[in-house]
Parts: C-alpha cells; structure tokens; sequence
C-alpha cells in the first residue's frame, strides 16, 4: 500500500483522518504525544525527524497546529513558529523526498471580520476575502499563501478549510451543522479526497456540513432564521421540537461547501438527523 504521513494524529481530527485513510494505506500517525492512532512520537518542528519519515510518502496530510483554543495560552510568536514555521518546513521537506501530495488542514476561522456582517448573514465561498481577527486565524492564513508558493505540478497542495467541529451542547452542534459546522469524520473523508485531485498546483476548499439555505436567503437568516429553516427544512423544525430545543433566531454565516462537491465529488454525510440519531442511540 502507498505510504501517507499524518501529523497531528492523536488529535481529534488527525486520527479521524488516519482511521478514514487505514483501509486503503500504509499510515504513518506522528504526533508528540501518543495516541491510538499515532505510531510515531516527534515533534513537527524536527526537520530530520520530519524529512526522514516522508522518505517513500506519496502524501503528507497536516493537521498538527496551535487551535483556538490556545490563543491567550501561547505567545504569538509561537504561533507562528508552529502554525506557519514548521508547516513550510514540512512541506519543503516533503517536496524534497519526491511527495506528491500535501494536504493542509486549514479552517474557516480565517474569514474572521468577513463572517459577521452588520445586516445580513454572510454567504462565504473560497473567493471571500478573509479578515482574520486572531493569531491564529492570521497564522492559518499565513500558512496557506506560503504553501501556495511551494505548489507544482509534481507537488500539488490543497488547503482544507474545515468548519467548526468542537464538542458542544446539543442543539447548538445540530444547529450548526446548517450553516458553518461538520461531523469530524466528513472531514476526514474530504482530506481523502483531496488526495485524489489532480486538478491545479494550489487549491483550498470550504469543509463544512451542506447546507439547506441559498444565497438569496442572507437578509432573512440574520433577522428571522426560524422562518428560513421552516421554508427551507421543515423536517428540522420537527427535528427541534422533539428534542425540545429551540431553533436559532439569527444565523450570522453559511460556509457553502459546493466548489468542494464540484471538484473532490465529496460532500457531507453527516447532518443534523444523523447527530440526533447518534444522541438516540447513545
């Protein structure tokens, strides 16, 4: 079986992605601390280490960062270093023991300013010009334009911008799933495809849950959501009242996923019904 590198593999996306990859690869999990789905401990920052274990990889999949979460916990420059440093490193790395494929597990966070308009829900494709507010929608971003650089036709690079995807309350997760969330395995299964593209040297694509809204809806998501999702999915409507949850009354964004359905053949499987069965079934 091909050889595939994943770093950040025993966190909660990065061993999603291994697992998602297993059945069809050789995987090797790298991260610094164990994990199931991880057999090499090393940190990202080793260029040897890292350069080493690319040796005969047809791909390297990164999703090894400093997250949101950290922002406040670690200085800026660090950050940098291993958000945007370690990343080029990588993929230099990569590019120079003959890897084909580097698929960078970037996020939606990175519109930033650009997702929270005063008016009306914002609509965000690939083409809407990021305004990140934080280091670590600064260092995502940053990230991405140096890999973009890198890119050839011998090395094609694919930023994955995946929406949110944290453990939360219940209606909140389900309500997401509408508009900017997704279930962590549809992002593993969207890195797979990433693999398959032979399309351009650089790509980035929106990885979010599909969504049932249209871009003529923007006005009325942000001043009266209930009726939106009421016209545009009434069986979520019924799919809140069993549960007793109540319907968000103003949606700010919707990540739309339809370039990565065009171009990877990939979407979503994984809704709102499919949350709620698994909290059934629990």
């Amino acid at each position: 079986m091909q050889k595939v590198v994943v770093t950040g593999s025993s966190g909660r996306i990065g061993s999603a992605i291994v697992s998602a990859l297993s059945p069809s690869y050789d995987v090797i999990g790298v991260d610094r601390i164990a994990g199931s789905a991880t057999n090499c401990i090393a940190n990202i920052s080793d260029s040897s280490t890292m350069q080493r274990l690319c040796q005969g990889a047809v791909a390297v999949i990164h999703s090894a960062a400093l997250h949101a979460p950290h922002v406040g916990a670690f200085s800026e420059e660090e950050f940098h270093r291993i958000n945007v440093e370690s990343t080029v490193t990588l993929a230099k790395a990569a590019r120079a023991e003959g890897v084909e494929r580097f698929i960078f597990t970037s996020t939606t966070a990175l519109y930033g300013y650009a997702s929270t308009p005063a008016n009306e829900a914002a609509w965000i494709t690939e083409q809407t010009v990021p305004q990140p507010r934080t280091i670590y929608h600064r260092t995502k971003l940053e990230a991405e334009e140096r890999l973009a650089s890198l890119a050839n036709s011998a090395f094609r690079i694919r930023a994955m911008r995946m929406s949110r995807c944290f453990t939360e309350e219940p209606a909140l997760m389900a309500a997401y799933r509408l508009h900017r969330g997704i279930d962590k395995r549809d992002v593993a299964t969207a890195h797979v495809a990433a693999l398959s593209d032979d399309g351009k040297n650089f790509d980035r694509f929106i990885i979010s849950g599909k969504t049932p809204f249209r871009p003529e809806d923007t006005q009325e998501l942000k001043t009266n959501a209930p009726a939106v999702i009421a016209r545009r999915a009434p069986e979520v409507v019924r799919l809140f009242q069993s549960h007793g949850w109540a319907l968000p009354q103003s949606i700010d964004r919707v990540y739309d996923p339809s370039y990565a359905k065009q171009v990877l053949n990939w979407e979503s499987k994984r809704d709102s019904f499919d949350f709620a069965a698994t909290l059934n079934s629990a």
